[in-house]
């Protein structure tokens, strides 16, 4: 009785996908695909979540033959986020799009990062104070004490990795080894040795110019058959969102988040501030928020479906270049730095609401000045290197609560309602990278300002 009733489920799945491929042939925009996919995903998750419940052995297998389209597209994605690093940035040097800024694009690109993560902790800080969080009134049940446990396990990795271990890291000692992606900061390491291999191509361009041709010739071949493959792969951008969305909405604790319902509205409160704030950024720097949100929908979409920044990566970049007219040399920095350097969501405004949270504990008022300055100062530090240890949004908070001296079990207190507030982290990393790329490509002078004014998003 139970298979026959995932195999329902999974006919309704399958005709549902149907019915955004009827959307696409009838020319339906993408982005409203996008949010299609989006809502139809919520409701059908929903019922399955009602008739079942999470546990369910028909939920548990529905959701199962489900990842074949969710976590496939995703792992589609990241198949293509290395060669697409690696021969963008390469192929903006033989372009000649990087020859004169690479410095000045670096030093915009991190230092925008930075600045808004410290923007955004401050951000933090004032929504847990302004809802009164109290991590004293958060209970530990089994899931609690086990992952409180697991932390406390790891807890020293993290003390033992200092700013400049965390630096250190980022830098490649075999290359081929980072193009597989595995390091958590493989990204940033490919980043700086395509630009070793750019740098280097100058070089031969100048004393060797006919080995320089061969070369260019074979990137921008390379250059075109990858961006092919992205396009191929985002193309199934509203059947990915549809399954995954299911699946959240299917398998969510909904008890858990009314319980802890006060922290995670003064979370969203926090996030939705921060992106605000991008918009206000964008608008001193002339350009319309009303078309950024527009344009940067399906991305920001499935960042917070699919909670990946790594995996929202080809998106990122071809939403910068194809939608905001962003050179694809920046967009590639900006991109790949944003994904461990400089998070606004995981390692600004998380870490700070977890230590204004657990700071009365630890007999420290989180309203007193220094705290709140030395809090911000080091959440941006911090931010540099998150990488470095890997885990995101957890080994961000245990690296400010550990600097500090302050608790780190209030981190596995919040694991129930982990997943909920780190889609709209993902989002708002991914929206980040995406506005430091703009502003700097705007700064240095290679931004196309037609392509940003442009009404509709570029189909992949």
């Amino acid at each position: 009785m139970n298979t026959f009733l995932i195999c329902v489920n999974v006919a309704v799945l399958l005709l549902l996908m149907f019915g955004l491929y009827l959307m696409q042939k009838k020319q339906v925009s993408f982005s409203k695909r996008v949010f299609a996919g989006l809502g139809i995903g919520i409701i059908f998750g929903y019922i399955i979540h009602l008739i079942y419940g999470t546990e369910h052995e028909v939920t548990v297998g529905s959701i199962d033959w489900f990842s074949i389209v969710g976590s496939g597209y995703v792992k589609l994605l990241q198949m293509v986020v290395m060669p697409l690093v690696f021969i963008s940035i390469v192929g903006a040097f033989t372009k000649l799009k990087l020859t004169k800024n690479i410095g000045k694009i670096s030093f915009l690109v991190i230092g925008i990062l930075l600045g808004t993560t410290a923007i955004s902790a401050a951000i933090g800080i004032g929504s847990a104070l302004g809802f009164g969080l109290d991590g004293v009134k958060l209970t530990a049940g089994v899931a609690e004490t086990a992952r409180i446990t697991e932390l406390q396990g790891r807890v020293g990795t993290v003390e033992s990795m200092t700013i400049p271990k965390q630096i250190l890291e980022l830098i490649p000692s075999n290359p081929f080894l980072d193009l597989t992606g595995a390091r958590a900061t493989s990204t940033i390491a490919v980043v700086i040795f395509a630009a070793f291999v750019g740098i280097a191509y100058l070089g031969v361009k100048r004393k060797e110019p006919e080995y320089a041709e061969f070369f260019a010739k074979i990137i921008d071949t390379l250059y075109t058959i990858t961006m092919r493959v992205v396009t191929l792969i985002l193309r199934l951008t509203p059947y990915g969102i549809l399954a995954i969305i299911t699946k959240v909405a299917a398998t969510s604790d909904y008890d858990a988040i009314v319980k802890l319902g006060k922290f995670v509205i003064a979370s969203y409160v926090a996030l939705i501030l921060m992106f605000i704030v991008h918009l206000l950024l964008l608008s001193f720097a002339k350009l319309s928020p009303v078309r950024y949100v527009k344009k940067a929908f399906p991305t920001l979409t499935f960042a917070f479906t699919s909670r990946t920044s790594a995996g929202t990566l080809p998106m990122t970049i071809k939403t910068q270049t194809k939608d905001f007219g962003v050179s694809e040399g920046i967009a590639n920095f900006a991109g790949s730095f944003g994904l461990s350097i400089g998070q606004n969501g995981c390692a600004g405004i998380y870490p700070a609401m977890l230590a204004v949270m657990v700071a009365p504990t630890a007999g420290v008022d989180p309203t007193s000045p220094s705290f709140i300055i030395s809090l911000i100062l080091i959440v941006a530090i911090s931010s540099f290197g998150v990488a470095g240890v890997g885990g995101g949004a957890t080994f961000a908070a245990l690296i400010v609560l550990s600097v500090m001296n302050l608790p780190i079990a209030i981190v596995g207190l919040l694991i129930s309602v982990e997943p909920l507030i780190d889609m709209g982290r993902t989002a708002l990393n991914v929206s980040g990278a995406m506005t430091s790329g703009i502003l700097t490509s705007k700064a240095t002078g290679e931004f196309e300002n037609e392509v940003y004014q442009q009404q509709n998003v570029v189909e992949a």
